[in-house]
């Protein structure tokens, strides 16, 4: 693995200068703007193949050449990219093997992008191929900094190749067709399989109500993937050792399990476009700084953000451009979690295609004389003076599972409701802790949770193998566990645990779950806390969409139903397990309860909160850390002016030196630099 070690954040682009290549004078003109822009980093190649191999066997690589050379001279690094992404027509015309099929079990006719068979043997081989080209002619340029690896990895191809690629999956997997009968539990419905042969991928045309073929095939897409990315990793690796790796991938993106790729990579690398306007900009900034948080959280290290928009996009319902100050402060906001590059889509608007009214830093004008430049020339010379932060990370001491296979199974469920809000239910919790400016990482059941003093499931429902001894190791060493409803209901292959729900987690959780109450979207009920309970929190408080009805085991009543039937029932409870404490929160709460009780959790925990406060609701808090320096991210994304309490340092953006509290105004950021035991460094 090649280490990720570079002084200076990167400021750049994806740049097509093949776009371009009838009208030579463009490059020295966009050289020209890149200083002026500070741009220190350019993307190439990304959907580059039928301009460096026309025809088969037929390479054109000295426009590239002379591309690189130009802006290595210039002072210009270069992230290339290979160019899989998107293949030339010639290709799919000679081998359309390489074209996906649908779950229709049609071929698709070539065009748009992504649109390929990962399984491939033709396109595997063509794919290598041009890497390797790549990797021997530019893998010791000094220009190219980092490997840019493919383009947004998804999709699923449903071809016969995949097909026999995934029986051979599920052989591997099961071993045997009782074993594999007895996980999917095909006896309902009588869906026994009685050879290998009789299994296909699920399709709208055949199988789409066995879940156990539902989460493998999600398995084998992932697995294919991975597959994929190390191949071209291996053909890339062989002749540029030395580079770093990655690929851009899109944060919560549902459709490829990105904790399986990370390994793989040196660098996590993030796609993001903040639809900034289509609600409160404190709401759209907690949703970015969750997509921030899960890129870091892959590898808990620093991430590349790889692509986010000047100004607008052109793809989502609205494009509105960005509002003068959110340029910077929504890129900021980026850094504060862990970026170490913020890199545009795109330098140069295309004169057609999908993306021509795609925003970038260079407009259709050809020119830098607009608003959008001028930000993005701001922020560029402002990353050069805040540039010493690279290398510093985001240490978090809370973390929130999050995994891409709890998701495939609850949203797959037929019910208890058809839409289960996993997603935002997650994004609450998040939410709730990060008005505590908590550094909070996104980390799903097979990930480590050494370093962690606060950890929270949120419906936890599927619990894989392993997982109930990792939480319970967690909880008796003096961790702290919350735990909700809809939680420990089924395994890996979505059968559920008998005996009492949650499950493996009963004894963690000290309750037994009897029922889940789903109400109505009109319907509400409340959770009422109990005098002297241990959280000291009083009053009532209102909860929605699901309710728990469960007992108390080995943990004690916390808080109460208000009403129904279930009136006075445990509503929250505390199970005292080893040095730790397992929460058990049986209802879907108001975001404000959620606020209350993390805060209340959180300063259990003294390390946690011994320099935290609740922050005022739309400013966002993050803290970097590097050696004794540690610099603190204050962005306020409300609509009114926040005073807020900051440690005594010297901000950065200011060029002041500052002392307990400071005014920010809307979109107005501040980088507070101190050394850890709070003097001013």
């Amino acid at each position: 693995m090649a280490v990720w070690n570079r002084k200076g954040i990167l400021h750049g682009a994806d740049y097509y200068p093949e776009q371009w290549l009838d009208v030579p004078e463009i490059l020295e003109q966009d050289i020209r703007m890149m200083k002026l822009a500070h741009i220190n980093t350019v993307t190439l190649g990304v959907f580059a193949w039928a301009a460096l191999e026309p025809e088969e066997g037929l390479w054109k690589f000295e426009w590239l050449d002379t591309v690189i050379d130009r802006l290595w001279q210039n002072g210009i690094g270069v992230i290339l990219a290979t160019p899989s992404g998107a293949r030339p027509a010639w290709l799919a015309e000679k081998y359309p093997e390489v074209l996906r099929m649908g779950e229709d079990r049609h071929r698709n006719l070539y065009g748009m992008r992504m649109n390929h068979c990962y399984t491939s043997p033709a396109y595997r081989r063509l794919t290598s191929r041009i890497d390797r080209m790549l990797a021997q002619r530019y893998g010791c340029h000094p220009a190219v900094k980092a490997w840019h690896i493919s383009n947004e990895y998804h999709g699923e191809c449903h071809c016969p190749l995949c097909q026999a690629a995934f029986r051979n999956f599920l052989k591997s997997k099961y071993g045997t067709l009782e074993r594999l009968n007895h996980a999917w539990w095909t006896t309902f419905w009588s869906k026994t399989y009685t050879s290998w042969e009789q299994i296909v991928s699920p399709s709208f045309r055949g199988e789409k109500a066995l879940q156990g073929l539902e989460l493998d095939w999600k398995r084998f897409v992932t697995h294919q993937t991975k597959e994929f990315l190390d191949l071209e990793i291996g053909a890339v690796r062989r002749f540029s050792p030395n580079v770093p790796i990655t690929t851009n991938m899109i944060g919560s993106f549902i459709e490829v399990d990105y904790p399986r790729l990370g390994p793989s990579l040196d660098i996590a690398g993030l796609d993001i476009y903040p639809e900034w306007g289509s609600a409160p900009d404190r709401e759209v900034a907690v949703n970015a700084a969750f997509e921030y948080d899960v890129a870091r959280s892959l590898k808990r290290l620093p991430f590349l953000l790889m692509e986010t928009t000047p100004s607008m996009t052109n793809w989502t319902e609205v494009g509105k451009p960005k509002r003068p100050g959110m340029h910077l402060a929504g890129c900021l906001q980026a850094v504060a979690h862990g970026a170490e590059s913020v890199i545009y889509f795109q330098w140069r608007k295309s004169r057609g295609g999908y993306e021509k009214f795609h925003g970038a830093v260079v407009g259709h004008s050809g020119h830098e004389k607009t608003r959008i430049f001028h930000e993005v020339a701001c922020l560029g010379g402002l990353l050069e003076e805040i540039g010493e932060i690279t290398g510093s990370e985001c240490a978090a001491k809370a973390a929130l599972l999050y995994d891409w296979n709890n998701r495939w199974a609850i949203e797959g469920a037929k019910g208890p409701r058809q839409d289960k809000k996993y997603e935002s239910t997650v994004r609450e919790h998040y939410a709730a802790l990060r008005r505590y400016g908590i550094t909070v990482d996104l980390v799903d059941e097979e990930q480590p949770l050494n370093g962690y003093e606060l950890v929270a499931a949120p419906m936890l429902y599927l619990v894989k193998d392993g997982l109930k001894e990792k939480l319970e190791t967690f909880v008796k060493a003096g961790g702290i566990l919350l735990l909700t409803y809809f939680s420990g209901i089924v395994d890996a292959s979505d059968l559920c645990f008998t005996g009492g729900f949650p499950g493996p987690l009963r004894a963690l959780a000290g309750v037994w779950a009897e029922e889940l109450d789903t109400l109505y979207p009109k319907e509400t009920n409340g959770i009422r806390m109990l005098p002297d309970n241990d959280l000291g929190l009083n009053g009532s408080w209102s909860c929605n969409y699901f309710c728990e009805v469960i007992h108390t085991e080995t943990a004690e009543c916390c808080a109460v139903y208000d009403g129904d039937w279930y009136a006075d029932t445990p509503a929250l409870t505390l199970n005292r397990f080893g040095m730790g404490e397992t929460w058990y929160l049986a209802a879907h709460a108001e975001p404000e309860f959620l606020v209350k009780l993390y805060g209340r959790l959180l300063f259990r925990k003294k390390p946690l909160t011994c320099d935290r406060a609740l922050l005022p609701d739309g400013v966002d808090l993050s803290v970097r850390q590097k050696g004794n320096c540690r610099y603190w991210f204050f962005i306020n994304f409300s609509d009114t002016e926040q005073e807020i309490t900051v440690p005594p340092g010297y901000d950065m953006i200011g060029r002041r030196q500052v002392d307990h509290t400071m005014t920010l105004k809307p979109l107005e950021a501040a980088v507070i630099k101190c050394a850890v035991n709070g003097i001013p460094a």
